[in-house]
């Protein structure tokens, strides 16, 4: 049985490296987003700095290990097999509930998900004891007052961190303006000041010097000299900072970069809890069990030792700190979840990751009715001046930049005050909601949401809010049953589990990996919204136009053999293939006609209006493919899945020529397109001219034939094989307005 629960242990630890993994995957986005977002370094110098504050922080981290270990349970009530099954079960449902958000692109918490886990398989335990045991409640096997603190903390800190993103960054925006060069002569050097003495405060004042390897004399000497410590920081960072800024040295840059170092640094010494708390919690029971069981059953044994403080050693917390510096360094994932928050909280109009909801429309229309109110009661001079402070026209961006410095350097330094002082009294604060929050706070005051894209701004907030309220009831109700099978499914249920988990990680790596490879049709959009040369933004709008032009055709050409095969072959599941792909084309045409659309505001304005009419075209083309083979698959769908007369082989001879001449004119039409070269246009259109008539001519014979036929038992298939004849010719006439469209918004 020791060797059972050794093979555990070591799948508990294994489990700890994906968890680091894919927790670090999830939890990259809250101390890169804004350095990277802003632009104000080369990504490898932005992972070197985040990765230094990993690892010092990882090891600083070791009295947040308590709350694994008696933070929720009151382990002295509960055997060594109950609390082996309580962690497998959180550890099981943990990678693969974060792995499912992370591969959606949708950041979670780690932290809310380690909490509600061991609430759930602690809370389903305790009822399965007091069931067997009366005289045993909650309160003695719930660390009740605890699990409550932590919970409450968790979600306050989504509304303050919200509420002061918006105060913090109105105020330094009403400084700073959008041209913050013109208006830092003097202000800079005390915002950077102010930045690095709250940083110094709640990062080495209180969070190092808090640490366990800080001797008790140099604590008792920080302690009774803290204000002295700061008014010294304050006006020394002050000075220097002046002097950085008359040596032209960027504060902001180093601001952000600090306040990347610290956030990195608060999100181990917090976080890292959640990603091997619970397997060194495990180790410790089985080492106590393995010493001091003296032949006990594990169900008899019980964990009083979990009771006492971790004294994790610093070589494990090492370990884990270069796990998650590798894993933030190679994990596409973690881009992945960067790209969602910084889309989010990005300066400039871009495509919106989000649709619109009820509740968003409702939120945004009261807003703009209250500010209209509010604003009827403010001078106007001062509603002028304000105005002028916010002018966006201004706008300072980084090559490539979502926003700009002043916005990154709020967002990092008031995150990092507010998860520091969390980790302080104890609380694993969840950095995600504190830096996203924070992050969407200073984007609504910085009037990055405009009435064009507010609503799909909001929607994708409470997306994410929504995402984070699920992970805390899926993590609660997931665990509980894992839990419970375990427990009374005994090791054959948690070797079952540990398969399970085993399998789902490969095919989410597969999934995510041809995911990946289809993310690169974004490349091109990102590089318009992010440049400002308006005869670059042309140039990459035309290819942008080209290539989605060339695949709609390509597309086309791909369902409409799809649907003659599902009929010739009468295959079913070839047919609903077809009407699940066209689908989901639909909604990617929408989502590249908007992409579109907002790049050709950006373009020159005569271009613009000249080309004009010729995209509409096209997108109009590229639309009415998908309309048209929705129009010929409909019928052919419920004929074959009612299983009515199949195809005669008349018609599928009749129409087999004319099927290729269309491949092979829709081939020639892709190839224009996708080369941009259409030197063969002119007979291209006149085949297709040619093809619609001979096909006019079979449809006249069909239908005559129709009439001729006193047997009415074909006239079901005979009227689908008309149908398709006449979308044919629709697919031809849509084909050449495509072709037309194409060359005419490239060469005129």
């Amino acid at each position: 049985m020791e060797t059972i629960y050794l093979c555990i242990v070591i799948f508990l630890l294994c489990l700890a490296v994906f968890d680091l993994f894919v927790g670090v995957s999830n939890d990259a986005v809250n101390f890169l987003n804004s350095a990277v977002g802003a632009k104000v370094a080369k990504f490898r110098t932005i992972l070197i700095i985040a990765s230094v504050g990993v690892a010092i922080g990882a090891v600083m981290s070791t009295g947040m290990m308590d709350v694994a270990r008696h933070g929720i349970m009151k382990p002295d009530h509960y055997s060594y097999e109950e609390v082996m099954t309580i962690f497998l079960a959180v550890m099981v449902t943990d990678v693969i509930i974060l792995d499912m958000f992370n591969t959606l692109g949708m950041p979670t918490s780690t932290t809310v998900s380690l909490v509600f886990e061991l609430l759930g398989g602690t809370f389903i335990l305790a009822t399965v004891k007091m069931i067997g045991d009366h005289t045993l409640t909650y309160n003695d096997l719930l660390n009740s007052d605890k699990a409550l603190s932590v919970i409450i903390a968790i979600f306050v800190s989504v509304a303050i961190a919200f509420v002061f993103g918006i105060i913090v960054q109105w105020i330094s925006r009403l400084v700073f303006t959008f041209n913050y060069k013109k208006h830092m002569r003097y202000s800079v050097a005390l915002f950077g000041g102010i930045a690095f003495t709250a940083l110094a405060y709640f990062i080495f004042l209180k969070g190092i010097g808090k640490s366990a390897y800080i001797p008790d004399s140099t604590r008792e000497w920080i302690d009774s000299n803290t204000r002295m410590l700061l008014l010294a920081t304050l006006v020394v960072s002050t000075i220097v900072m002046e002097i950085l800024h008359l040596l032209r040295f960027n504060v902001f840059k180093f601001v952000v970069l600090m306040g990347t170092f610290a956030l990195a640094m608060a999100f181990a010494g917090n976080d890292l809890v959640n990603f091997i708390g619970v397997p060194l919690a495990g180790l410790d029971s089985y080492n106590d069990y393995a010493a001091n069981a003296s032949g006990a059953a594990p169900g008899a044994f019980l964990m009083s030792s979990l009771m006492e403080s971790a004294k994790t050693p610093p070589f494990y917390l090492l370990i884990a700190g270069v796990i998650m510096i590798v894993a933030m360094a190679t994990s596409k994932k973690a881009q992945n979840v960067i790209k969602t928050s910084v889309d989010l909280a990005r300066q400039d109009e871009g495509d919106e990751m989000f649709g619109s909801s009820r509740a968003a429309r409702s939120i945004v229309r009261a807003t703009q009715e209250s500010s209209a109110a509010i604003s009827a009661y403010i001078p106007k001079r001062v509603a002028e001046w304000v105005d002028s402070r916010f002018n966006k026209q201004e706008a300072e961006l980084g090559d490539g930049a979502a926003f700009d410095i002043i916005r990154a350097a709020v967002n990092l330094v008031l995150a990092s005050m507010l998860i520091t002082i969390g980790t302080n009294y104890k609380l694993p604060l969840s950095t995600t909601y504190v830096t996203f929050m924070v992050a969407m706070g200073s984007s609504l005051a910085d009037r990055a949401w405009s009435r064009e894209s507010a609503v799909f701004r909001v929607t994708g907030v409470l997306s994410v809010i929504g995402g984070w309220f699920l992970t805390a009831g899926v993590a609660f109700g997931a665990s509980a049953l894992v839990c419970l099978a375990m427990f009374f499914g005994g090791i054959t249920v948690k070797i079952a589990f540990i398969a399970l988990v085993v399998y789902m990680l490969i095919r989410s790596n597969r999934q995510y990996r041809k995911k990946e490879l289809e993310g690169g049709k974004e490349d091109v959009f990102r590089l318009m919204m992010r440049t400002r040369d308006p005869e670059i933004v042309w140039d990459l709008l035309s290819k942008h136009v080209s290539r989605t032009q060339s695949f709609v055709t390509r597309f086309a050409m791909q369902e409409f053999n799809n649907i003659i095969d599902g009929l010739e072959a009468e295959k079913p599941s070839t047919l609903r293939r077809a009407d699940r792909e066209l689908r989901n084309e639909r909604d990617e045409l929408k989502k590249y006609r908007r992409q579109e659309l907002l790049a050709l505001r950006k373009v020159p304005t005569s271009i613009a209006i000249e080309r004009n009419t010729w995209f509409h075209l096209g997108i109009n083309s590229s639309e009415q493919f998908i309309y048209c083979l929705r129009r010929m698959l409909d019928p052919v769908k419920e004929h074959v899945d009612n299983s009515f007369n199949p195809l005669p082989k008349l018609y599928i001879d009749e129409f087999k020529p004319i099927r290729q001449r269309i491949n092979d004119l829709m081939k020639q039409t892709d190839s224009m397109i996708s080369t941009r070269r259409f030197d063969n246009y002119r007979d291209i259109l006149a085949e297709a001219d040619n093809c619609k008539d001979e096909l006019s001519v079979i449809r006249k014979r069909h239908i005559d034939r129709i009439q001729q036929n006193d047997d009415n038992h074909m006239l079901q298939v005979s009227l689908v094989y008309l149908n398709i004849l006449q979308e044919s010719q629709q697919l031809l006439s849509n084909m050449r307005h495509q072709l037309r469209a194409a060359k005419k918004f490239i060469e005129n």
